[in-house]
């Protein structure tokens, strides 16, 4: 912009010639240039009120539409919003092999309170006290009255909860729906099932994620929306789970046991049945860990796959197993079994004296510790661990329960030959009872490897060979001949050939430094029919006493294995076994007089 001179030479040059004052020429200048200024303002100002003006126009409008929709909508209270992405709620069911439920979703509601939006929050807290006797009323008050403005009362209610809260009238408790996990079933396969809980949570809904067992394991295929409406079906049998658990139950009352466990499996495919752990829990109120004492003594505690233990005499079936199918032995091989056998500053002994020697069949028939430790010595140390291994001894089961991956055996920091010859005979060596219905289903299937698994599947099949169909049925007729002429004979059950292993061994003493005599864990592999094992059985007492007698009896055929006979009388009919009956002696048949 060119500004004008306020005294420009050429007129004040005219000016003088002309008589003027040159003063009146800047006097007018000055003038017109304020002029000019205050048209410039004035447009500027113009300009923005104009725009200040649109804004309004703007802002007035959405507000008048947002009341127009505001005046449209139903009345509704105020809710608290949940941040974050929107929480999916819905859960897969979880069947048994028959379709029947084990666990499924049940529609609920959430209790919460705005504490300032309450009327009376003394008579709230003290209604919310006589529904709910868990609730502290003091603690209700506080919370009511204070500087919060929600809190959680209670995560799920039931119909007759949520009417009563109703009938209260304060306007501050409010309710959520959401969804809760049932297992409409209670205790049954407890362990399996595990439970579930609230992950993140809003007044809208819930997450319902898995927190042990099976529910935990397979969560993100459980929460997978596109897979909502397909149930997950399981390899147990509701009806087998049941009866199983239901003598484990009383057998392990009868001989007076701290715990016990039972594992029924398919021989052929690794399928678990059933599958039960005692004590157990109700996975409807699951209750919280336990944070004193050991963590055997907790309900939670699942003895089938977290409990490793030394399974004593069971492990003899391996032993004879491997030097058969090595060929370092036959079943008529007399071994050396004079008691008791010295290696350095350690005695091994039998329980019983079998004499100077015994066949390699009778070593397992009578259950010989010094026996299978003699195999052991010829078999060597490498070679018994590879056979282990080849079993799935050296790691977690992969059973699909969440426990099961961090319960690996607990295996000899040096596998020398003293290791050797006690793991022959079981001890030295601690595992589950999973581990073992595995390896025992492996032993009698015909010599293929099984893998272990909750989930139905027909195509589920039997792995690599370990060994040959000839050892195998070898296993299979002695260890029928443990049942009928060794220390098994009360797993005898009429119309069902059971064959399998006793195995007793005590228990460390918790303070170290040995073994506790008179604590044991008692146990029996068994499979049936002997002749076409269809089924694998393994149950394991811990503590028990068979006290009927004049003398209190802990060893595995006095305690585990009527347990075992008396599942198998159970279940059996239950999975389509027929009695095999033997027919009588043809009496003399004479023509009927007419």
């Amino acid at each position: 912009m060119i500004r004008t001179p306020l005294r420009p030479l050429a007129r004040i040059l005219e000016a003088r010639r002309k008589g003027e004052n040159p003063d009146a020429i800047e006097r007018e200048n000055i003038r017109l240039r304020h002029e000019e200024m205050r048209d410039r303002a004035r447009r500027r100002a113009e300009g923005r009120l104009l725009v200040l003006a649109g804004l309004f126009f703007i802002g007035l409008s959405v507000v008048g539409g947002k009341m127009a929709v505001l005046a449209q909508s139903e009345p509704a209270e105020p809710r608290v919003g949940s941040a974050g992405a929107e929480i999916f709620a819905q859960r897969a069911d979880i069947v048994d092999r028959r379709g029947r439920v084990l666990a499924t979703n049940f529609d609920t509601h959430s209790l919460y309170a705005q504490p300032p939006q309450m009327v009376d929050p003394g008579r709230a807290a003290e209604k919310l006290a006589e529904i709910f006797p868990d609730l502290d009323r003091d603690r209700l008050l506080r919370d009511f009255t204070g500087k919060r403005k929600f809190l959680w009362v209670r995560r799920t209610l039931s119909p007759e909860q949520k009417q009563a809260v109703h009938d209260i009238g304060e306007p501050g408790l409010l309710f959520g729906p959401r969804e809760m996990r049932l297992y409409p079933n209670g205790r049954l396969a407890a362990h399996v099932l595990g439970g579930a809980g609230f992950g993140r949570e809003g007044v809208h809904g819930a997450e319902v994620v898995g927190v042990a067992g099976i529910e935990k394991r397979l969560d993100a295929r459980l929460r997978d929306p596109a897979r909502a409406n397909e149930a997950l079906v399981l390899s147990l049998d509701l009806s087998v789970q049941a009866a199983l658990e239901r003598v484990l139950s009383g057998g392990m009352k009868i001989m007076n046991a701290r715990g016990a466990a039972g594992i029924l499996m398919d021989a052929r495919t690794g399928e678990v049945i059933a599958v039960a752990s005692l004590p157990d829990f109700d996975p409807n109120d699951r209750p919280p860990l336990p944070t004193q004492g050991h963590p055997a003594d907790s309900p939670l505690f699942n003895r089938a796959v977290q409990g490793v233990y030394e399974l004593g005499s069971t492990f003899k079936a391996f032993t004879l197993a491997q030097a058969l199918e090595e060929r370092i032995v036959t079943p008529d091989t007399v071994i050396d079994t004079r008691s008791p056998m010295q290696w350095g500053r350690f005695r091994i002994r039998d329980f019983h004296d079998y004499g100077p020697e015994l066949s390699a069949e009778k070593v397992l028939v009578k259950s010989s510790n010094v026996g299978s430790a003699r195999i052991a010595l010829q078999i060597g140390a490498e070679r018994q661990r590879h056979f282990l291994e080849a079993l799935g001894f050296m790691q977690p089961s992969p059973i699909e329960i969440s426990e099961a991956a961090g319960s690996a055996p607990l295996l000899p920091a040096n596998w020398s030959e003293l290791s050797t010859m006690t793991i022959s005979y079981g001890h030295g060596l601690s595992t589950s009872p999973m581990h073992l219905a595995a390896a025992y289903a492996t032993l009698v299937n015909g010599g293929r490897l099984v893998t272990p698994t909750l989930l139905r599947d027909p195509a589920h099949g039997p792995g690599p060979r370990v060994i040959s169909e000839k050892t195998s049925a070898t296993m299979r007729a002695l260890m029928r001949k443990v049942v009928t002429e060794g220390t098994a004979s009360l797993a005898e059950v009429e119309g069902y050939a059971v064959g399998g292993k006793t195995g007793t061994a005590e228990k460390p003493k918790t303070t170290g430094g040995g073994y506790d005599e008179d604590k044991v864990i008692a146990s029996f592999a068994g499979f049936f029919p002997a002749d076409d094992p269809h089924y694998v059985l393994v149950v394991t007492l811990d503590e028990p006493v068979e006290t009927s007698g004049s003398e209190p009896r802990r060893t595995a055929g006095w305690t585990a294995v009527p347990v075992a006979a008396e599942i198998i009388r159970r279940t059996a009919p239950l999975l389509g076994l027929r009695p095999a009956i033997e027919p009588a002696e043809t009496a003399a048949i004479r023509p009927a007089s007419r």
